[in-house]
């Protein structure tokens, strides 16, 4: 379940209201008159199923509550009321395969701003995949996926390629493009005073069977790629933050980065441009199967998951028939 708070001028707050109770899948209605100061109006709070918050939130946008009060939505972990379990029997489909868009919008609007936060995470792990590589240790390698933020830009990128909107492309774009570019700079800087000092050497990028793969990119990785796409899209349009950790770990973009800046630092000149391809492929094959993803979604749910309300029923009547 989701709850929903709208803050909503006196004028439209029986709209707002009407909206709600017209749901078979909202429950919990509530109602207080003035009870928002800034701005000021009416409190509407409510609960509805997520696999039909969609269509309940795009009439309540239309209200133009955006500018005029403000629509807070909240995840419920837990909700021990039988309205509530009866209002999830009567919606659509199952919580898990609904993507509620307005959610996923601000998720990935947040995770894909270039932050300091964002910089210092992919630095961290761009360096520590560095250190992995320079060791042959895949711990280390393992442990720097994990760390990536990278996948947050991805995740927009995809969300903005599947509207087609520039405004959500390129902030992203330009976060993983700088990103990269700081985190990469950082390292090299890093193994340039290492090798300084003595403690890396040319000869330690000759032989690494365990970390091998991370400057060989072929088939299976574009085709890793493709499926990490997928199972990053759907962890988060499901909430499965588990899962999520699953396609770091699948993805070798961050070993690919800081294994650059080593060759480089290193005088490796014949292995830089390698992970480079192995990066390109991973966010190539990340995009591509992330916004495919998104699409089929989008599709098989208005296809098979619309639920139309049938007015004057008190919510409760239902047409579960395919739009």
């Amino acid at each position: 379940m989701l709850h929903v708070r709208v803050i909503s001028p006196a004028a439209h707050a029986d709209d707002v209201v009407r909206i709600a109770d017209a749901s078979p899948a909202v429950v919990n209605i509530l109602r207080v008159p003035g009870a928002a100061l800034s701005p000021r109006g009416d409190l509407v709070e409510f609960d509805v199923a997520r696999e039909a918050a969609n269509d309940v939130l795009d009439e309540l946008s239309a209200l133009g509550l955006r500018d005029t009060g403000g629509i807070t939505v909240e995840q419920l972990d837990v909700s021990l009321s039988a309205a509530a379990d009866a209002a999830e029997t009567r919606a659509p489909g199952e919580g898990d395969d609904a993507v509620v868009w307005a959610e996923l919008s601000a998720r990935t609007s947040a995770d894909a701003r270039l932050t300091w936060a964002f910089l210092a995470f992919l630095t961290l792990a761009t360096q520590i995949a560095a250190i992995g590589d320079v060791l042959d240790q895949p711990v280390l390698i393992v442990g720097a996926m994990v760390l990536g933020p990278e996948f947050g830009p991805v995740a927009a990128m995809c969300l903005g390629l599947l509207r087609w909107e520039g405004r959500v492309i390129l902030p992203a774009a330009r976060s993983l493009l700088i990103g990269f570019a700081v985190a990469i700079a950082t390292t090299l800087l890093c193994a340039l005073v290492g090798r300084g000092l003595g403690w890396v050497e040319p000869g330690m990028l000759e032989s690494r069977p365990l970390t091998d793969f991370i400057v060989h990119p072929d088939k299976w990785s574009f085709i890793v790629a493709l499926l990490a796409g997928v199972a990053g899209i759907l962890s988060l349009t499901a909430g499965k933050s588990s899962v999520l950790v699953g396609v770091f770990i699948s993805v070798t973009t961050v070993p690919a980065a800081g294994n650059a800046a080593v060759a480089i630092a290193l005088g490796h000149g014949g292995e830089v441009a390698v992970p480079f391809v192995q990066l390109g492929l991973n966010l190539a094959g990340m995009l591509i199967s992330g916004t495919l993803t998104l699409l089929a979604q989008r599709t098989l749910w208005r296809r098979f998951g619309k639920v139309a309300v049938v007015r004057g029923t008190g919510g409760h009547g239902i047409d579960r028939s395919p739009r």
